[in-house]
């Protein structure tokens, strides 16, 4: 497939600008297959009623990722205006970064962060050229290695914002400090949310464990090269980014029991999805790159819950390879009909796995 296969007009006024005043209020189309799995059935639902779908025995994976403030404003010890956008955080002072300004920063130069009367004075330790966040195929696109003089972590929460996804037009405030975060986030280290769990909220958790489903946890902290968009149209010239994962010993088990047992196991995101299936052939602990194209032979997965995704983006060829191309082709235009919000802050999907997918 090509990647104008993955193309489609959004009307403008479709993308979610901001979150639903509760979290469990979100629409969500339930795609399930027919008799033939080139055909499906298409209902409209709320999001708390996935209660109706799920029963006793189903395991949910989530991804407890949490987001971080990786959204950096300052200058340069020259006077031009920076902006930082981190895209991991390597060790106790130095991050790895994408910078926004009128001319590059060079190797050794200051970096004055924050506030302008008490910035933090960070250096830039090397240039890099990194595949997350590349511009073309060809050419991966400029990162730094950026040194903090204290702890990276708390460094960022003292003068982080909230990096919201470039489709977002608003600054980030104090609600989606709380709203662009899962209510179950853990273990901070995500530049993006992981957005089908932004529509769980405690009381729907609640009812679905005195319901007897399972519940399980991963971690895979997003990075900015989620947003990248695909340039080439061959699809097999494009690199992937690494997201760092992991799967605890108890989610590894739990996985195998549903396994053994034949019970589903629904992965919560295409973040969650990511992990376990890269699992499969990396181990429980890893940078995965994996990229998920129409034809990939599922192992783990039986439904995806998940939100809609950007035109010609990896996620949406991901979504098309677990349900299929044309059923979600037809799911998105049943979206668009309907009216349904997309994107971060938009709604949801309930996705069967594609019969005959082993």
């Amino acid at each position: 497939m090509q990647l104008s296969d993955f193309d489609y007009e959004l009307p403008s006024e479709l993308i979610a600008q901001f979150p639903l005043a509760n979290r469990s209020s979100s629409r969500l189309l339930v795609v399930t297959h027919a008799d033939s799995s080139s055909k499906a059935i298409y209902t409209n639902s709320y999001f708390k009623d996935i209660t109706s779908l799920l029963k006793k025995g189903d395991l949910l994976i989530f991804n407890d990722t949490q987001v971080i403030p990786a959204r950096v404003y300052g200058s340069k010890a020259s006077g031009g205006k920076i902006e930082l956008l981190v895209e991991r955080i390597l060790d106790e002072k130095h991050i790895l970064c994408q910078i926004r300004a009128s001319k590059a920063p060079q190797t050794d130069s200051i970096l004055l962060l924050g506030p302008a009367k008490h910035p933090i004075a960070a250096k830039v330790v090397s240039r890099q050229m990194h595949e997350a966040g590349s511009h073309s195929d060809q050419e991966p696109s400029p990162f730094y290695l950026v040194a903090f003089p204290e702890s990276a972590f708390d460094t960022l929460q003292k003068i982080g914002d909230l990096p919201l996804p470039p489709y977002i037009k608003h600054q980030a405030n104090e609600k989606d400090l709380l709203r662009y975060q899962t209510v179950y986030a853990k273990h901070p280290g995500a530049v993006a949310a992981p957005t089908a769990g932004l529509h769980f909220d405690t009381d729907l958790l609640a009812e679905l464990t005195a319901q007897g489903v399972e519940m399980a946890h991963i971690t895979l902290h997003v990075g900015s090269g989620t947003f990248t968009p695909v340039r080439s149209e061959n699809l097999t010239e494009h690199r992937m980014h690494h997201e760092k994962y992991s799967i605890p010993p108890q989610t590894r088990a739990a996985i195998d029991r549903a396994i053994a047992q034949k019970r589903r196991i629904i992965c919560v995101g295409t973040t969650s999805l990511r992990a376990v299936e890269s699992a499969v052939t990396m181990g429980d602990n890893g940078d995965t790159n994996l990229f998920i194209t129409p034809g990939y032979p599922f192992q783990v997965a039986d439904a995806l819950i998940t939100n809609f995704h950007l035109p010609k983006s990896t996620l949406l060829m991901l979504v098309s390879a677990f349900s299929q191309p044309s059923i979600i082709k037809q799911a998105y235009q049943h979206a668009i009909q309907h009216q349904y919000r997309f994107f971060s802050y938009g709604d949801a999907m309930f996705l069967e796995r594609a019969k005959g997918l082993a």
